[in-house]
């Protein structure tokens, strides 16, 4: 069984571990975690990345720094709730307070999507179909797990990568408790096919950080390189959830997808009784966009709610690594049915938007483009060198490319892993302009 005094280990990545006496005026090392990601860079371009709908012409519709922001607050009272209990119950280290446990799932939650390429999933898709497409020669000298690493490319990894390898770049080192509870799929993509294909959280040429922080906190290993979740990763999958299914919905009212009636209706089918009354005396006089909010809040309050009850109601499944479900589904029948309605309105009548369809059309071709562009001249520049014989395109695409810019020294491998850096980290409007750009249309 996993124990919360390694589970909520404050070392830094390298090593850094805070050894003096904590007082009452100071930030804890959780609480300085969120501060990071808040004064970083990768975190603030979330703004221009695309959520749901890219390049939205609505401002009231989310991006991916408002639905992480909006996550995280759900994860501070999700931690802030069960960090309460487990005071309680007498689980807390010395030291460790209920609001250290709601800065960690508060801080994961912040860096839950900070991998996420430009236009959302569509971004994904468009990275792994341009390797896809490449043949056998392409990949000649790369082993094995880095070319499935290029072919299923995963935001959850790009971000544990940023979070990591790319530390010294992004100027982040976050404590041990903080990424374990970032990290939501603890497998490699060699593994992904046997546990959730398509889905992973490391990349090969993150293993030995991955393993690092594992061991640290003594995450249970069920195979070699494959090891349970950290117990606050489902709360940060909780709060994700919650927001995930509520502002989809509510950002199809605003596109005008979706009729407020049949929002209320979902919205009022996870609440008990008494608030179908007190709605009742609310809606009188009021706005449709009012009644939706006042409606979003309660679910809110009634899904975390729940989860914490199905976090310590599976509180030794956790804790021995064999919790196999997430706390929405198994919580409340009734609420678990409410959110998978939700996430059938939005497959069914949101994802399918005209809009959103020729807009990731447009993705993939910029996303093309600049994988053409920057393959390029990293191979170029492996051939060539980095003298008078590289041409003047490639020296120009590969400064474009800043600190992400393959050297001579890095190799093949390592020369694809950082134009994925790159790309992941440029904004939507970023990445159209650069594809436009290159194409001679700037």
């Amino acid at each position: 069984m996993m124990r919360w005094d390694l589970l909520l280990d404050d070392t830094r990545l390298g090593g850094e571990r805070r050894t003096e006496a904590r007082t009452d005026s100071a930030r804890s090392e959780f609480q300085k975690d969120h501060d990071r990601l808040i004064f970083s860079e990768p975190f603030r371009k979330l703004g221009r990345k695309t959520q749901v709908h890219p390049l939205p012409q609505n401002d009231r519709v989310h991006n991916r720094l408002t639905h992480s922001l909006e996550v995280s607050c759900v994860g501070r009272s999700l931690g802030e709730l069960t960090g309460k209990q487990l005071h309680a119950q007498g689980l807390l280290p010395p030291g460790v307070v209920a609001a250290d446990v709601a800065a960690i799932v508060q801080a994961a939650c912040l860096a839950h999507d900070i991998g996420n390429p430009p236009f959302g999933h569509a971004g994904e898709f468009a990275i792994r179909d341009w390797y896809a497409k490449r043949d056998a020669g392409f990949f000649a000298g790369m082993q094995p797990p880095c070319i499935q690493d290029l072919n299923t490319f995963e935001g959850n990894a790009q971000g544990f990568r940023l979070l990591t390898s790319l530390v010294d770049s992004v100027g982040l080192r976050l404590t041990y408790a903080t990424l374990g509870s970032f990290i939501k799929y603890p497998w490699s993509a060699m593994h992904a096919p046997r546990y959730k294909p398509g889905k992973f959280s490391y990349f090969a040429s993150e293993r030995d950080a991955f393993q690092t922080i594992a061991r640290s906190m003594g995450l249970i290993e069920i195979e070699p390189g494959v090891y349970c979740r950290h117990p606050l990763a489902y709360l940060v999958e909780a709060a994700d959830d919650i927001c995930y299914a509520i502002i989809d919905i509510e950002d199809g009212i605003e596109m005008s997808l979706l009729h407020t009636g049949e929002v209320e209706h979902l919205l009022l089918s996870v609440m008990p009784g008494s608030a179908h009354t007190h709605y009742d005396l609310y809606k009188i006089g009021r706005t449709e966009r009012q009644r939706v909010r006042w409606l979003r809040g309660r679910a809110v309050d009634v899904l975390i709610e729940d989860c914490v009850a199905s976090f310590f109601a599976n509180q030794a499944a956790i804790l021995e690594g064999r919790f196999a479900s997430t706390l929405v589904e198994s919580g409340s029948p009734k609420i678990a049915r409410g959110v998978a309605a939700a996430k059938t309105l939005a497959r069914e009548k949101i994802f399918t938007h005209t809009r959103k369809m020729e807009i990731e059309i447009g993705a993939y071709a910029a996303v093309d483009t600049l994988l053409d562009s920057c393959s390029d001249a990293a191979r170029e520049l492996l051939v060539s060198g980095a003298g008078p014989s590289l041409s003047y395109r490639a020296s120009r695409i590969l400064g474009l490319m800043g600190e992400s810019a393959p050297m001579e020294s890095t190799g093949l491998e390592e020369s694809y892993r950082r134009i994925n850096d790159f790309l992941s980290s440029l904004t939507d409007n970023r990445a159209t302009e650069l594809a436009q750009v290159i194409r001679g249309r700037g």
